[in-house]
């Protein structure tokens, strides 16, 4: 039986250690913020368990969900689960953090657009406790 790769981008590089726990994750950025779009794409690679710390984008973030079974939570709202085909239009300066389920790898596209208001503004990390609260 032939087996296909679903994922159409590399794997990435090794996501920083500082803004990621519970696992690795890995970022292949699509589209760099190097041009008057103000605009950042990047597809993201969490193993099971793997989220991000808590943080915020001054320009707003859209998650795709692309594979896999993974989690977004907002700051005081319950966590969501996300599968493929999802979309999450997050707001600027809203809170939240978002990764992998415990059994699941998942991927998203993470869109990051008016960048001139900054990329990201990293948190504290998900404590295990709020993760294993889901």
């Amino acid at each position: 039986m032939e087996t296909f790769n679903t994922n159409i981008f590399p794997k990435g590089e090794k996501a920083p250690s500082d803004y990621f726990s519970g696992g690795t994750a890995r970022v292949q950025i699509i589209k760099p913020n190097e041009d008057e779009l103000n605009c950042q794409i990047g597809n993201v690679i969490f193993e099971p368990g793997c989220r991000n710390n808590w943080h915020s984008h001054g320009g707003g973030q859209i998650l795709i969900v692309t594979s896999g079974k993974g989690f977004y939570q907002e700051k005081g709202q319950p966590a969501k689960i996300l599968h493929p085909g999802d979309v999450v239009n997050i707001l600027p300066n809203v809170i939240h953090w978002h990764g992998a389920s415990p059994d699941s790898e998942f991927t998203h596209i993470a869109i990051n657009p008016n960048t001139q208001n900054g990329i990201v503004e990293w948190l504290e990390p998900v404590t295990d406790e709020e993760y294993n609260a889901l």
